[in-house]
C-alpha cells in the first residue's frame, strides 16, 4: 500500500487574531506545552505506515514557513511535496490538484489522507487505528470520511449521518451531511447517535477521487487540468514543488470539497471515531487547552488576578492584571489587543472583516514578520524613520536589492555579517556598522553558524516594505 498524506493549510483563523494573522495563520500558532498545529499534523502524518511522501496544498507565501515548520519537527524526512496556491480558492480545489499530483507521481492507485493543518488530535492511537480502517475502504473504491463522535451539542460543526442499513466493516455508507444546525437541532442529533461531526478530514485512491470529481463536479475538474497544465514545477534537493498559475487558478470555482462532491457522490463512507479532535476554532477552544485555577481562570503567560472568575488571558509579553471581571477572553499582543466575552468568541471574524476591510495592517502581519532569510521585528517607528531588529539565519541571505527612498544604517550585535554595498565587498563584526545610502545595490548574508543579529535604522521620505528592487535572490523572489 501507498499512503500520501496531504496537509491542506489554508484560512486565516480570523476568529483567532489578534495573534493569527494572514501572514501567520491559525497553524503557526504557538500552543500552550509547546509546538503548533502545523507540526503536530506533520507529526502525525510521518507516525502512520506506508508514508512515501507528505504532499502540503499551501500559499505560496507560506512556503518558506511550512518548510522551517517541517524542519524542525523532522529534519530528516526528504519526501515533501508542495502545492503553492496564489491565493485561496476553497477545498475542492486544493483537494483536486492534490489527487492530480498524487496520480502522477505515484499512481491512481496510492491512497491520500487529507488532513487540514489546523486540527488538533489528542489520541494518536486512535488516530492511527481510524486511517487504517479507513484505508481498507478506500481500497474497494469508498471516498471515507472521518465521522467524530460529538461530545456536545456543537451549531459551529457540520455534521455526518450514518446508513445504518449499510455497514461497511468499521464503517458505514453515509446517509447525508448536515450543514451547522441550530442548537436544538445538534442536541437531536447528539441523541440520535446516527449524527458525527465532520472533520474535513478524508481517505481515497487518487483515481477514485478523479474519476468522481469528473462526474460530480466536472467544472472542478476541467478548471484544476487546465491550471496544471499551465503551472510549473520546481525540483529541490529535499522536496518539489507545484507553482500554481494565477490566472488559471482563478478560474476554478470557489467551492467546498463537501459541496462539490461529497454531498453528490454515491460512494461516500464514514468511519465513525472517538480521537480527541477538536478544529480549535475559536479562543473558547484554545483555553481549554490551558489549566484552569480555582476559580476557573486560564492563564498563558504573566497575570495577576483578583475577584474573578472564568477568564482567559495569553499576555506573554507583559503583565496583565484582571480585578472583579467574570467570562472574558483577554489576549494581547505586541501592535494588538483583544478584549472579548466568551459567549461572543465567535463575533471576533468580525473584527478582522473590518480591519482588512479599512487596510489595517494588524490584520496581515506582526511586529516580527518571518522570511526565508530569518525575521525581522520592527522596534520603533515615526515620521523619517523605522528601527529594525534583524535575524538571519546561518547560510542565509537577503536579496541583491536597492531601496529608492530610504537610507539604511546596520549595526552588528552578535554573529559576523557579509555586505555587499555597490561595489564593495567587506564582513562586519559584533559592534561594528555600516551605512547604505539610497540608490546603493547592496545585500546582507549570514555565512557563519550561529545566527546574526542586527540593528537598522531607516531613514527616507518613504519606509514602506514596498519600496524594495530586487535584483537576484536565492529563495526566488521576484519583484517588490
Amino acid at each position: 500500500m501507498t499512503l500520501v498524506p496531504v496537509i491542506i493549510s489554508g484560512g486565516s483563523g480570523s476568529r483567532l487574531w489578534p495573534v493569527s494573522r494572514t501572514a501567520h495563520p491559525k497553524p503557526f500558532i504557538d500552543l500552550p506545552g509547546g509546538g503548533n498545529l502545523i507540526q503536530k499534523t506533520y507529526s502525525r502524518a510521518l507516525a502512520l505506515n506506508d508514508v512515501v511522501e507528505v504532499l502540503t496544498i499551501t500559499n505560496r507565501d507560506l512556503y518558506f514557513k511550512t518548510l522551517d515548520e517541517y524542519g524542525a519537527s523532522a529534519p530528516h524526512f526528504t519526501n515533501l511535496g508542495f502545492v503553492l496556491e496564489p491565493f485561496g480558492r476553497n477545498t475542492a480545489a486544493a483537494v483536486a490538484l492534490a489527487a492530480q499530483e498524487v496520480s502522477r507521481t505515484h499512481g491512481p492507485d496510492a491512497l491520500m489522507l487529507v488532513m487540514p493543518a489546523d486540527h488538533l488530535i489528542d489520541n494518536h492511537a486512535a488516530f492511527a487505528a481510524a486511517v487504517e480502517s479507513a484505508t481498507q475502504l478506500a481500497q474497494q473504491g469508498w471516498l471515507v470520511t472521518f465521522g467524530v463522535k460529538p461530545e456536545y451539542p456543537e451549531t459551529g460543526y457540520g455534521y455526518i449521518q450514518k446508513d445504518t442499513d449499510v455497514p461497511l466493516g468499521n464503517g458505514f455508507k453515509v446517509k447525508r451531511f448536515v450543514e451547522k444546525p441550530s442548537l436544538e437541532t445538534a442536541q437531536g442529533y447528539l441523541d440520535c447517535a446516527e449524527y458525527y461531526w465532520n472533520s474535513g478530514m478524508f481517505c481515497f485512491r487518487a483515481g477514485t477521487l478523479i474519476e468522481e470529481m469528473a462526474l460530480c463536479a466536472p467544472d472542478v475538474s476541467s478548471a484544476v487540468d487546465l491550471c496544471l497544465a499551465s503551472s510549473g514545477e520546481m525540483q529541490g534537493s529535499r522536496h518539489r514543488s507545484l507553482h500554481l498559475d494565477a490566472v488559471s487558478f482563478a478560474k476554478v470555482p470557489d467551492i467546498s470539497i463537501d459541496f462539490a462532491l461529497m454531498e453528490r457522490s454515491e460512494k461516500v463512507a464514514t468511519i465513525p471515531c472517538d480521537i480527541g479532535w477538536s478544529d480549535i476554532g475559536s479562543w473558547n477552544a484554545m483555553s481549554e487547552l490551558s489549566p484552569a485555577d480555582e476559580q476557573g481562570n486560564r492563564i498563558e503567560g504573566e497575570a495577576i488576578i483578583h475577584d474573578s472568575r472564568n477568564n482567559y488571558v495569553r499576555s506573554q509579553r507583559r503583565l496583565t492584571a484582571l480585578v472583579g471581571v467574570e467570562d472574558l477572553i483577554v489576549v494581547d499582543t505586541p501592535d494588538a489587543l483583544l478584549v472579548a466575552h466568551k459567549d461572543h468568541a465567535q463575533d471576533i471574524k468580525v473584527i478582522t472583516a473590518q480591519l482588512k476591510k479599512n487596510g489595517h495592517c494588524s490584520h496581515l502581519d506582526h511586529t516580527t514578520v518571518q522570511r526565508p532569510w530569518g525575521a525581522y521585528t520592527t522596534l520603533e517607528e515615526g515620521t523619517r524613520f523605522k528601527i529594525k531588529r534583524i535575524v538571519v539565519k546561518p547560510q542565509g541571505s537577503l536579496s541583491l536589492q536597492m531601496h529608492h527612498h530610504r537610507s539604511e544604517h546596520w549595526i552588528v550585535v552578535s554573529g559576523m555579517a557579509r555586505v555587499l554595498n555597490n561595489d564593495r565587498e567587506f564582513l562586519l563584526n559584533t559592534n561594528e556598522s555600516t551605512f547604505i545610502p539610497a540608490g546603493h545595490t547592496h545585500r546582507l548574508e549570514n555565512p557563519g553558524v550561529i545566527d546574526l543579529v542586527l540593528i537598522e535604522v531607516q531613514s527616507g521620505d518613504y519606509l514602506g516594505e514596498n519600496d524594495i528592487v530586487r535584483f537576484e535572490d536565492i529563495y526566488g523572489r521576484v519583484g517588490g
